[in-house]
């Protein structure tokens, strides 16, 4: 080979990712082919925000994704990984609201029109950025197939589904409580809500008892701004304290209007005074009590937060002039009003320091107000019935299969959907009011006209609803609407129901029951047979990345630095079931190493003239130690196929780590180093093969090690001529030769064992590297006349001798095979043994004692409650460390009779 088609001495990323990148995308390589007639085989890709940028979560979900997309596209499927970004209705407003903010422009001064004008320009700018980024992380999607959640034939679906559930009473109207963000102006999802922890007050108020001078019922709230809207006091129906209160009324500090006293069971005996203030259009559990107890709701608070007395007025006519004096005071100077009122008045019995939960707007950053507004709302107890039977009958599994229990605890407690927000960009509802407010739902606005016409008899104008669907309800659609539903297309026939979802436990209910509703209700099937739950990334103190916490890791300056392939490795080789991931830079370089060994055993067989061998035949192998390293193949094909079948990737990066680091290079390179030079000690057919084995050997590698680094081993099959003109993408999964297990691997596997042994003798007890030692044993075994020039060259053994009777003193005793086999290597002069003997018996004392301490933190029950999760799990590491290095000393001791 020309030295200067040689590989380099390093393996450059950024030299060949965009060009490898641009090669496979520009050809097809990641495209379906619906006409090949091979089985279909899909991924939909959870669409990121059009706004996005690549974030650790994202490289976490889209490598094991595009794993498996290229596993199964090796394989033979065909493999179609469906990509799409997802309009994201209030994170994509308020970027264009900030621009125009910048020119001085407000959205409601440009109009609704204008502004959706300006959004699409926005998207057709800067929309793409994501989509750009998944390409840096060598995401094979097919792309060619882009779909966007406010395209049109995915409008034309959501437009469909909204109109059938509502003609099916699925969905509807009403007038209950939302989270309501103050500051955007708009109902929110639960996903949407940031609970922050607040340094707050409780405060102990005091509710005079109706005909009972000078008696009191106490409650204790946090938000003594909403008691202006309090129908009721409710208590525990077994608290013996209140019993006697329960069908009588209090009053209303402040306000003077009289209120039942009910027995609830949400009151909790245990929890402040155990009587709870009920205010149902300001709190989601209260809303609950009311419903039950048939009581009023009215607001106190208006969509700014501010205090509203309009639907107080009707129950209180005449208002006490402090209260009336707090309309249109924000809510939080109305709280400092009020309670100072309740001191002065004497009804404020106590305040306390109270640390607690509060919701914010995770874009907005204010506090959000459980508010009773008109909305939409889905029937999703309804439409939840066969995704949970989906589930139950094992026709969609979980994997880890404990999240299925997540599952169910939310599906079968699940409330209405709001479906409805309140803003300009996203799927407008197709709703029309008449003139008395009469509603008329339909796919469009002619549609909606001749069912006012035969509803009202006559031509009358109408009004679409301002308000646009919840982002979630469109991505629900996703698997289906994707694929041309409602049109039946080849497409949606082939492609669904898909193969597994991928995708984090955080949105387990947001996104994945809302599909599995969805594709329930309106496909013959559910929309994927496995979902693989993964967990979250954290930094390498296993801390959530949060920007205030300073501790974001951004991955497409660790693709600068390390390249693609070394972040894939890492994520995947850490990708344990139900786990979350510990990342930092340092791993990461850390298992840049791997890449660089691949890239380095290459370069090895370069230098010596190991090539594809187009004739050779796997089953002609003759020696044992082509016999064994193809055995190994086999076996680390079978282990690493087993791995993705049952999703887990940590075993399959293991799989691959240890037949690339281990078998291949620390054994089978070395073994094979001196025969590729010394021509007389080994015959020509001797070096052909073996040439010829590492080669099979190293396209094996490549071929395992795709799916999780795409760019250096499309490099190196490129280099060495694997499959002729064909690229690595496009090559086959590797399959067993279908050799049965040579007899003669245990000779090859015991030589490994001693040299392991002598290895690890040497490191516990500090003989210099460079010193050679000589090794006895005393009963004649093969392994010790066969691997004779092995065992010296790889364990820095001088000489071998079989020796007769006892071995002279100064000698540790190393035994493998179970104890079956012994040698011997004297030390007496080469290291001070009654030194070494004193000192591992400090450290051995020195790790027992890191044991107990670990062992005694991990036995206290207040340790392991109030830790968190990743402190306990690092506890136990350090104590399983500790046990392990203990052993370990021990051992050594035993070998030289400490």
């Amino acid at each position: 080979m020309p030295e200067h088609d040689r590989l380099d001495k390093n393996f450059s990323p950024r030299a060949v990712e965009a060009r490898l990148y641009e090669f496979w995308e520009n050809s097809g390589a990641f495209a379906a082919d619906p006409a090949s007639g091979n089985p279909p085989y899909t991924i939909m890709i959870p669409p990121p925000n059009v706004t996005g940028s690549l974030h650790m979560g994202h490289a976490l979900t889209f490598t094991l994704q595009d794993i498996l997309i290229r596993w199964k596209r090796m394989a033979g499927f065909d493999a179609l990984w469906q990509p799409g970004t997802d309009h994201a209705g209030i994170a994509t407003q308020m970027v264009v609201e900030r621009l125009l903010a910048a020119e001085g422009v407000s959205r409601k001064a440009l109009g609704r029109e204008k502004f959706l004008e300006r959004v699409w320009q926005w998207k057709a700018e800067s929309g793409g950025q994501i989509t750009q980024q998944l390409r840096r992380l060598g995401a094979s999607l097919d792309w060619r197939r882009e779909r966007f959640t406010l395209d049109e034939g995915l409008s034309a679906a959501v437009r469909k589904v909204f109109v059938q559930l509502f003609r099916e009473k699925l969905i509807y109207r009403d007038h209950r409580l939302v989270n309501w963000d103050p500051k955007l102006q708009t109902a929110i999802s639960d996903l949407e809500v940031e609970n922050r922890e607040v340094k707050g007050h409780l405060w102990y108020i005091r509710y005079p008892i109706v005909g009972e001078d000078g008696r009191f019922l106490t409650v204790a709230t946090t938000r003594p701004e909403t008691m202006l809207g309090d129908v009721a006091v409710a208590v525990h129906p077994e608290d013996a304290r209140y019993r006697d209160l329960i069908g009588k009324r209090a009053i209303l500090p402040l306000v003077g209007r009289e209120i039942p006293i009910i027995a609830d069971e949400y009151s909790d005996p245990e929890k402040g005074t155990g009587a709870v203030k009920i205010t149902p259009a300001h709190d989601f559990n209260d809303f609950k009590v009311g419903e039950r107890h048939r009581l009023p709701m009215p607001s106190v608070l208006d969509r700014q937060a501010r205090v509203s007395l309009s639907e107080l007025r009707q129950f209180c006519p005449d208002l006490p002039e402090f209260v009336e004096a707090l309309d249109g005071t924000d809510r939080f100077e109305a709280r400092k009003r009020i309670v100072e009122r309740l001191e002065e008045i004497g009804l404020l019995k106590t305040t306390e320091p109270h640390t607690h939960q509060v919701p914010h707007g995770d874009r907005s950053g204010v506090v959000i107000e459980p508010l009773l507004t008109w909305q939409w709302f889905a029937d999703a107890s309804v439409l939840a019935k066969a995704a949970i039977e989906a589930v139950e009958s094992g026709k969609t599994r979980f994997v880890p299969e404990q999240w299925q229990n997540t599952f169910f605890a939310w599906m079968r407690e699940i409330e209405p959907w709001c479906v409805s927000r309140q803003l300009w960009w996203g799927h407008r509802i197709p709703a029309w009011y008449g003139p008395k407010g009469e509603i008329f739902v339909a796919e469009s606005a002619e549609e909606a006209h001749r069912l006012a016409r035969e509803s009202l008899g006559r031509e009358v104008e109408l009004r679409q609803d301002e308000d646009v669907l919840d982002t979630w309800f469109s991505s629900a659609l996703w698997p289906f609407s994707t694929l041309g539903w409602p049109e039946e297309t080849p497409e949606l026939k082939r492609y669904y129901p898909t193969d597994v979802l991928v995708t984090g436990f955080d949105i387990i209910f947001f996104w994945v029951a809302r599909m599995m509703m969805m594709g329930s209700h309106f496909m013959p099937d559910v929309p994927f047979r496995d979902v693989y739950i993964h967990g979250l990334v954290r930094d390498e103190r296993g801390q959530k990345m949060s920007k205030s916490k300073g501790n974001v890791i951004d991955p497409l300056a660790l693709i600068d630095e390390f390249g693609a392939d070394a972040l894939r490795f890492t994520i995947c080789a850490a990708a344990g079931p139900g786990r979350d991931i510990k990342l930092g830079r340092q791993r990461i370089e850390h298992q840049r190493s791997f890449v660089t060994k691949l890239w380095n055993a290459a370069r090895f067989c370069e230098m010596n003239e190991i090539k594809p061998d187009a004739g050779f035949d796997p089953a002609s192998a003759r020696h044992v130690l082509s016999r064994w390293i193809l055995d190994a193949a086999n076996a680390a094909i079978e282990e690493a196929t087993k791995a993705l079948e049952a999703y887990r990737f940590d075993e399959y990066a293991q799989t691959c780590y240890r037949f690339l680091w281990n078998t291949y290079c620390d054994w089978y390179l070395e073994f094979i180093k001196p025969v590729l030079i010394e021509t007389d000690r080994y015959s020509a057919e001797y070096r052909r093969e073996f040439r010829a084995v590492a080669a099979h050997a190293l396209g094996i590698i490549l071929r395992l090690l795709h799916p999780v680094m795409p760019f250096v081993t499309e490099t190196l099959w490129g280099h060495f001529g694997f499959g002729a003109a064909g690229s690595l993408i496009r090559a086959a999964w590797p399959a067993g030769s279908g050799r049965e297990r040579s007899e003669s691997h245990s000779d090859v596997e015991r030589a490994i064992a001693l040299i392991s042994e002598i290895r690890a003798t040497r490191a516990v007890l500090n003989v210099p590297p460079s010193r050679q030692i000589p090794l006895l044993y005393q009963t004649s075994v093969p392994l010790f006349e066969l691997w004779n020039s092995e065992i010296c060259r790889l364990g820095r053994i001088s000489q071998i001798d079989l020796i007769e009777g006892a071995p002279p003193a100064g000698c540790v005793q190393i035994t493998i095979d179970n104890g079956a086999t012994r040698a011997f290597l004297p030390l007496a002069g080469v290291i001070d043994l009654d030194a070494e003997r004193a000192r591992l018996r400090k450290k051995r004392d020195e790790a027992n004692a890191e044991f107990e301490r670990h062992s005694r933190k991990l036995g206290n029950p207040d340790f392991t409650r109030r830790a968190p999760p990743e402190i306990v799990e690092e506890t136990e590491k350090k104590m399983s460390a500790a046990s392990h290095e203990g052993q370990s000393i021990e051992d050594a001791l035993r070998r030289i009779g400490g």
